[in-house]
């Protein structure tokens, strides 16, 4: 009888980032508790919010009855309750850890606890509101950190008009995702619209002053001496999964909150999906994965046969502009980088501004990048979804410069 009584207690969720609303919206009826004030929203659109592009309330999901400005402090796992910091109890029945993750706060001097005034993570609704506010035309800014996040920052803060450095400690622009050949041609394009980029730079501090409210940033001091002058600075040096609640509840934590197939962790009443869960030792950190995360896990609450296996994940990347000459879209998928016996195809079109690139490896396609014209990558995507053997020579050809297979 104690245990038909628990099994009807209900889903509750941690955590109402895209995930934690993804699976409230696919599972009706569970309670959702997040930090955020904010309702869920597209965590993917950040840089057009920083831009002026959408106002937050554009960006928000489908409503979901969420438990708003809520922090989950501990978890009972031998009474299954929740307690938060508001001093409610929440008792479940399987509960959901969509706990997501930090930005990482480089190891800089003049970086303590608590951030100097002018410092920003970019990671929230929140901080992309504060940055927005903060810029100014003609600003100074620097973006530390020349990843996915960190370029779309910088493009966005060049658009509100502030004069932007990207300092990237790697060889080139989006080191996980481009080839170099992509990563220049994406510089070229960051630089045409004013924004200054440093690859294999290396920033050892900041210049602080004490003001009457505190530290406020001054510049950003480089390896080699040199100081970049910083009214405002972007630290998107990449992100950490939030394990805090599970490894103090005994779970099994490794880089990230360790699932099986059904998203389970080593108690078999709690899950946890999105940032924070590492999946057969992979953590994604992708809107994609945990989106289909939740999806399969809201069959698996439904008592339906179903199993995540793994995403093969596409990042893409658009930089809207009312010119069209400063507009740039990318897509990169598995590996683009060959490795010794890997053949490579190559097309590029200067005219129109494309590049694209796929790997082939042992009869299949292993990955790619598209710059510039899009049109093909529906069918690349699903070619490389599929891990099938691949179509003769032409026929890939064929699909590297159609419409997308259709």
């Amino acid at each position: 009888m104690r245990e038909k009584t628990e099994s009807a207690a209900p889903v509750v969720v941690i955590g109402a980032g895209m995930a934690g609303a993804r699976l409230a919206a696919r599972a009706p009826g569970v309670t959702v508790v997040g930090e955020e004030r904010h309702a869920p929203y597209n965590r993917v659109l950040l840089a057009d919010v920083l831009a002026g592009r959408y106002a937050p309330d554009v960006i928000a999901l489908p409503a979901t009855e969420v438990r708003r400005g809520v922090r989950a402090v501990r978890i009972d796992r031998a009474d299954r309750l929740v307690h938060c910091d508001d001093g409610s109890v929440l008792r479940y029945g399987r509960l959901v850890l969509a706990t997501g993750s930090n930005p990482v706060l480089p190891p800089l001097r003049g970086l303590g606890a608590t951030l100097p005034d002018g410092v920003h993570p970019f990671r929230t609704l929140d901080d992309a509101l504060a940055l927005r506010a903060a810029v100014r035309p003609g600003a100074r800014a620097v973006v530390i950190g020349g990843g996915l996040l960190g370029v779309s920052a910088a493009r966005a803060l060049a658009e509100c008009g502030a004069q932007v450095v990207l300092a990237q400690q790697g060889e080139h622009l989006m080191e996980r995702q481009l080839d170099p050949e992509a990563a220049a041609l994406l510089r070229v394009h960051l630089e045409a619209l004013g924004v200054e980029v440093h690859t294999e730079c290396r920033v050892r501090g900041l210049h602080c002053t004490t003001t009457a409210t505190g530290e406020s940033v001054q510049a950003v001091q480089l390896a080699d001496g040199y100081e970049l002058a910083a009214d405002l600075t972007v630290l998107a040096c990449g992100v950490r999964p939030r394990t805090g609640l599970a490894r103090a509840a005994g779970l099994e934590v490794r880089k990230g909150i360790v699932v099986d197939d059904e998203l389970r962790t080593s108690d078999p009443y709690i899950h946890a999906l999105g940032d924070c869960a590492e999946h057969r030792s992979t953590l994604y950190g992708l809107a994609g994965p945990a989106l289909e995360q939740a999806d399969v896990l809201a069959e698996v609450l439904a008592g339906r046969p179903a199993r995540y296996e793994g995403t093969r994940a596409l990042t893409r990347l658009s930089l809207p502009s009312p010119d069209p000459v400063k507009a740039l879209d990318l897509a990169a998928f598995g590996e683009a980088r060959p490795l010794p016996g890997d053949d490579v195809i190559r097309l590029s079109d200067a005219t129109r501004g494309a590049y694209r690139t796929v790997v082939l490896r042992e009869g299949r396609l292993a990955g790619g990048v598209l710059l510039g014209d899009l049109g093909a990558v529906a069918g690349l995507a699903r070619t490389w979804q599929d891990d099938e053997p691949l179509p003769p020579a032409m026929s890939l050809l064929h699909l590297l410069t159609d419409d997308g297979g259709h």
